[in-house]
């Protein structure tokens, strides 16, 4: 701000030094050259000539101080919200809940870190310079003034009209620009869904649908982007020539008074310069009254973002040591709009196995989910080691507690780093035994320094399945939760980690099992159906029901074949 008045004050000082040098300089020269029809006799001295000369390079310097100034503190300003913003989003994409992401296209949520926020910040760089337009503005209007009113008059009439166009095409824009914005979204969560899902798209030969599919959503962008060009092109030319057309008129009635006398030369060369001045800081104006509708939809798609209610991690409550129990009490989870988990009560003592056996969708992967802070209640509570899971402290839930997923995620970095996680002195070649993946990751060219593809694609599914178990038991877990996490392994194989598990690790697991040869290796089985315990024991005593032994007769064919 200080650099953008500093602007105005040296403009229309250099405007009035102009007027000077053109009064006591250019046309007493005119004259003694006999270029001017009414002779004169004075005297230009050189004391004069290096004032002007002076007067006109300080004015230069201190304008380019001023504009050097300016940009630099605004640059600063736009790159460094930028940041913060980034950094912002960043940090509430990872303390929102679960649901937030399931719920959000990833395409959607890398729109509002990188467009959305460029978007947001671009009016920026010319705000300061846009708020000094208004002092400029009234500057030159009172400096034209003291000239002669009538060309104030054309001031007058002109800079209102270009306020007047400006808003007009702001109110115009504004709903073009949100949806525009919105599309932009769309087409970015079109493409990495496409790209994501690259191996189904192609065996499904999909490739001509996704393609169809995004050439729709980029004719919806084309199309508002269109109507926000068309309104542009109408109201860019008008606000453009606007500050031209007040010169041309300023010269004709310019003239007209120099020629009666009323006014001097070195008047019409200062009214003329302040027009030329205020051609560009208005543009710059215009500008920025043109993409604020724009950066407002954009910062609103960030504040809506912004405004999600954060996970509870305000908890400060220490695990105790050694394996730890769970109660789950009258536990009810809502999930996509329904009970994944109702009412759900029962115990995990220390250092047991528990089987979650269920048909699908029956509710094991969210009570999981939920058991390890990633999804928060709507009913009852969970305690872990006889503190509720809301009043332990993040720290505390992600060192004593461990889950490891169906569809493992691997990050495109080493297996050594993917077990490790960044976490320094963790034995990660026996994390790769206990998980039985030290036999395969020795075989691999680089041993556990291979590097694997994106989402652990050059590896099978069985391959990442283990080394996403390394990763959950490296840190020696008190509570192990396997959400069907060895599904892709060989049953021997899988046998061979659960006992691993049993000899080598002293804690408690709760394993969701879809294997008979799990269900047995489990001290108990939590029967579960529509979100609902209908049984916790042995799975012997189980067997008495019918439709838990229906359930488990289905497993024992699956796994024959």
């Amino acid at each position: 701000m200080f650099g953008a008045t500093l602007f105005v004050f040296a403009a229309v000082g250099g405007a009035w030094v102009l007027r000077g040098v053109t009064d006591e300089l250019i046309v007493p020269a005119f004259d003694k050259s006999g270029l001017a029809e009414t002779g004169s006799d004075r005297n230009i001295s050189g004391n004069t000539v290096w004032l002007a000369m002076a007067a006109l390079i300080g004015v230069s310097l201190i304008r380019g101080i001023s504009v050097v100034t300016r940009r630099f503190f605004l640059s600063m300003a736009e790159f460094r919200t930028q940041r913060d913003w980034r950094r912002g989003l960043l940090w509430h994409y990872l303390d929102v809940p679960l649901r937030f992401h399931r719920a959000k296209p990833t395409g959607e949520l890398l729109a509002h870190a990188d467009i959305d926020v460029q978007m947001a910040t671009m009016v920026l760089k010319p705000l300061a310079f846009s708020l000094s337009v208004l002092l400029l503005v009234l500057v030159s209007v009172v400096s034209i003034f003291l000239v002669h009113p009538l060309l104030a008059l054309i001031a007058a009439i002109l800079f209102p009209a270009l306020v007047v166009v400006s808003q007009k095409y702001t109110s115009l824009v504004e709903e073009p620009a949100a949806l525009a914005q919105q599309r932009v979204g769309d087409v970015s969560a079109i493409a990495h869904e496409s790209f994501d899902g690259a191996v189904i798209v192609k065996t499904l030969g999909r490739e001509a649908a996704e393609v169809e599919r995004m050439l729709k959503a980029s004719d919806r962008l084309r199309e508002w982007r269109v109507r926000v060009g068309r309104l542009r092109a109408n109201f860019e030319p008008v606000i453009d020539s606007l500050p031209n057309i007040g010169i041309i008129l300023l010269i004709l009635v310019g003239t007209w008074l120099v020629s009666r006398g009323d006014a001097s030369e070195g008047d019409l060369v200062l009214a003329a310069t302040l027009f030329g001045l205020l051609v560009t800081p208005l543009r710059v104006l215009g500008f920025f009254l043109e993409e604020l509708p724009r950066s407002v939809v954009s910062l609103e798609r960030v504040d809506r973002v912004m405004a999600h209610p954060l996970q509870d991690r305000s908890g400060t409550a220490k695990l105790p040591d050694g394996p730890l129990g769970v109660v789950v009490d009258d536990l009810t989870v809502t999930y996509s709009g329904s009970e994944a988990v109702s009412e759900m009560s029962f115990v995990v003592y220390p250092g047991e196995t528990l089987a979650l056996v269920g048909p699908t969708g029956s509710g094991k992967s969210t009570l999981l989910e939920s058991i390890a802070g990633l999804l928060e209640p709507s009913g009852g509570s969970i305690r872990i080691g006889g503190v509720a899971v809301d009043e332990l402290a993040p720290e505390e839930l992600s060192r004593g507690v461990a889950l490891a997923f169906q569809e493992a995620f691997l990050f495109a970095t080493s297996i050594s780093e993917n077990v490790s996680m960044g976490t320094h002195g963790v034995d990660v070649d026996g994390s790769l035994r206990l998980a039985e993946a030290d036999g395969f990751v020795a075989a691999l060219p680089a041993g556990s320094a291979t590097v694997v593809g994106e989402r652990g694609q050059t590896l099978s599914g069985g391959q990442r399945q283990r080394v996403a178990l390394a990763r959950a038991l490296v840190r020696s877990p008190q509570l192990l939760l396997l959400d069907d996490a060895t599904s892709a392994v060989d049953p021997v194989v899988e046998a061979r980690i659960l006992d691993n598990l049993g000899q080598h690790l002293n804690t408690t697991v709760i394993v969701v099992a879809h294997r008979i040869s799990t269900i047995l290796l489990a001290d108990r089985v939590a029967y579960i159906d529509a979100g609902r315990v209908l049984a916790v024991g042995r799975h012997d005593d189980l067997l008495e029901r019918e439709d838990y032994r229906t359930l488990v007769m289905s497993y024992e064919q699956a796994d024959l074949t």
